[in-house]
């Protein structure tokens, strides 16, 4: 099979990301479950999610380290056994603290390594010749995961039993562990193969010299914070992150609700924008392959901002709510392969995976703090109208400061290895 392996790297790989999403997406469905069980007001249970959004965030440039430092199978496998023992776990909360650990802390820093940073990895590891397109599956992935899974989650919370969506969950991430184990290698060299396109006469060593955990993230941090792009791609993927699951993954179901629109009803619409952002995202890489990614980015984030301004003025009529989900579908994580591709531009092949998982850690900072206001301007305004036009605001000032970003490779950053 030889170079082709990547593509059945990149498919249990993209399953494992697509699961992954479907456990962060959990939250959503357990908004109102939770509340009526035990009691737990909107605002715990929205602290619970922001927390566990926060924690998926904060764990992406220390797993871009450790895939490094341990390899790549061992810690993906690690954090499929915690996702698997936590949700099962969440069957027998009875308390709000352990709905934050097991939920907030524990799923959340599991799921971070398995997220955009492990799709920058492989991209990045597996591919010289259509990286951008690679990318662009495996980050559709996680966005698809997390929204077309929510009818069935929905259903199965909603029964008489809200357990089984946990259960549910958790066989998903035991059902990938043997497929991991036996089908994906660290890295191309550890089997004898070069990166797909990659023509080069040699083949890279298996092993290559190892830097500490800490000094790898905090080391790559350092140099990457001296940039004017870094911060700029921080300040743009903080954006994407408030925009996407931060309010609508976490609260669009609630504000349905709101307008008197059933919870699977409403979860069938996410699901509808997880099947557009499987085309709008791969397509996304595509176009990242040919086009200048500033670009790309200010298109992307200008669309989005407009469309959530407009959503609270809609009649939530079936036709109204169907296509702002098949357009924001398009446009849910397509900014993802140009923000990578302009992160691997500046910092280069070896720091931008644990760059990117920087920048990603400001995506679910941003997330974390749109679940959190989501809900808290419920309770105070009684309507979700200002949350949504704020975040539209937030997107068209993320379109601007997208066409500032430089390509210029930053000085002291690791050249392609």
């Amino acid at each position: 099979m030889g170079q082709r392996y990547a593509f059945v790297v990149v498919g249990v790989i993209f399953f494992c990301l697509l699961f992954s999403a479907g456990l962060r997406a959990t939250p959503s469905v357990l908004l109102d479950p939770l509340e009526q069980s035990f009691g737990w007001s909107r605002s715990v249970t929205s602290l619970a999610a922001a927390i566990g959004i926060f924690f998926y965030g904060m764990a992406g440039p220390f797993a871009a380290a450790a895939m490094d430092h341990f390899g790549l199978r061992r810690v993906l496998l690690a954090a499929l056994a915690v996702m698997a023992a936590s949700s099962a776990a969440s069957a027998y909360m009875t308390q709000a603290w352990q709905l934050i650990a097991l939920w907030g802390v524990f799923s959340g820093i599991s799921s971070g390594a398995v997220a955009t940073v492990l799709a920058a990895t492989i991209a990045n590891r597996w591919f010289k010749q259509h990286r951008g397109l690679a990318m662009g599956i495996l980050t559709a992935s996680t966005a698809t995961g997390n929204l077309i899974f929510l009818p069935v989650l929905a259903s199965l919370a909603s029964s008489t039993d809200w357990r089984r969506a946990v259960w549910a969950v958790a066989a998903a991430m035991v059902l990938m562990v043997p497929l991991v184990w036996r089908l994906v290698p660290d890295r191309p060299a550890d089997v004898g193969l070069r990166p797909y396109g990659d023509d080069s006469a040699h083949t890279p060593a298996a092993t290559e010299p190892k830097t500490g955990l800490l000094a790898a993230a905090f080391g790559a941090l350092k140099r990457a914070s001296r940039t004017r792009a870094f911060w700029l791609l921080f300040a743009t993927f903080w954006v994407c992150g408030f925009t996407t699951n931060g309010l609508v993954g976490t609260h669009m179901i609630a504000m349905c609700g709101d307008h008197g629109i059933l919870p699977v009803q409403a979860a069938g619409l996410l699901a509808l924008m997880g099947v557009f952002d499987l085309v709008g995202t791969t397509a996304s890489g595509w176009l990242t392959d040919r086009y200048d990614p500033r670009k790309l980015l200010f298109v992307y984030y200008g669309l989005r901002g407009i469309s959530l301004i407009v959503l609270p003025y809609t009649d939530f009529s079936f036709y109204s709510l169907a296509i702002f989900a098949v357009f924001y579908g398009l446009d849910w994580i397509a900014t993802v392969p140009p923000t990578l591709r302009l992160a691997t531009d500046v910092f280069g092949d070896r720091d931008a995976p644990v760059v990117f998982g920087w920048i990603v850690a400001g995506h679910q900072i941003g997330a974390a703090t749109a679940a959190w206001m989501g809900g808290y301007a419920r309770e105070i305004t009684g309507s979700y109208l200002t949350a949504f036009v704020l975040s539209g605001a937030t997107g068209i000032i993320a379109a601007v400061i997208a066409l500032m970003i430089s390509r210029q490779r930053a000085a002291g950053a690791l050249a392609a290895v």
